[in-house]
């Protein structure tokens, strides 16, 4: 997964079917709608915790911010407001949520999916929250709180699209998937399982974005498209009919708050996370981006499972 369950947010307009970020409605809120009740964008405000505030690095603390990159093309977890210029979403409010707890404010920026990790390596930001699934390999660079789950699901052309019950369907189809994704790396490996047992393989094309994905399977170039659980019920939402989802999600995985090893954010952050799942601030963020199922309850520093 990116990786990166099911709010419908209305400010990212759907222009022949590509989740267009940055798009406004009508009345230029930044607004959700959830089965025709539209919400204005979150805001959640709480306390700082003097115990946690007091574990921040100096470095950190003298800067009154916490720098937060994420992909902003992911809706409902991160995605631009109507002014085309605001990250919002479940992981945007988290990320606040979790400043404000360290007695910080929350910068987020909006940053090319593949290029948060190195970035959080080189010392550009501090945080990493863009529904980053939680891996062993990732683990190898950065280091992980874990916030949340979400699986991967397959979404195809209405009419005519394929019948993809799991991995095993991809072999002899154009794929599409976001550049740096678990998705990306699984259709890549499902290419060699095709062709190791004599079938067609997969033919993937990845984009540096979710819109990039979204239009592609939009205009035919690809037959399939992978996403997170979320974004993928998202798109199809949005299609107005064209898009729909085939099989079931697989795949079920951590995601994780992205940061340099040697930041000594690790223990602030998974500090910050379960005083506002104590709070109840965290299930509040994730009921109101429509991702509760996403939920966890034992959030913990690097828990990869693969």
């Amino acid at each position: 997964m990116k990786s990166r369950l099911t709010a419908l947010i209305a400010v990212v307009a759907f222009a022949a079917v590509t989740v267009a970020a940055g798009c406004g409605s009508s009345n230029n809120d930044n607004s959700s709608s959830t089965g025709g009740a539209t919400l204005t964008a979150a805001s959640f405000s709480v306390q700082a915790d003097p115990a946690i505030a007091g574990q921040v690095p100096a470095s950190v603390k003298s800067s009154g911010s916490l720098s937060v990159a994420a992909d902003a093309t992911y809706a409902p977890d991160e995605f631009i407001a109507s002014d085309g210029k605001t990250v919002i979403g479940m992981d945007a409010d988290l990320a606040k949520a979790i400043a404000q707890t360290m007695g910080l404010t929350a910068n987020v920026q909006n940053i090319p999916f593949d290029s948060i990790i190195p970035g959080l390596a080189a010392g550009k930001y501090d945080l990493g929250m863009s529904s980053f699934t939680d891996t062993k390999d990732r683990e190898k660079t950065v280091d992980f709180v874990t916030y949340a789950t979400a699986g991967t699901s397959f979404f195809v052309l209405a009419d005519g699209g394929p019948a993809i019950a799991s991995l095993n369907d991809l072999c002899g189809h154009k794929v599409g998937a976001e550049k740096g994704t678990t998705q990306a790396d699984d259709a890549t490996a499902q290419d060699k399982t095709c062709t190791a047992a004599g079938k067609p393989g997969v033919s993937l094309s990845v984009f540096p974005d979710e819109n990039g994905v979204n239009l592609a399977l939009s205009s035919g170039r690809i037959d399939v498209a992978m996403a997170d659980t979320p974004p993928a019920d998202y798109a199809v939402k949005q299609s107005d009919g064209k898009f729909k989802l085939t099989g079931n999600s697989y795949g079920n995985a951590p995601y994780g708050i992205a940061m340099s090893k040697d930041s000594g954010l690790q223990q602030p952050v998974l500090a910050a996370v379960k005083a506002l799942m104590a709070d109840g601030t965290y299930k509040k963020i994730l009921d109101y981006w429509g991702v509760s199922d996403d939920a966890i309850s034992n959030p913990t520093i690097n828990g990869a499972t693969s």
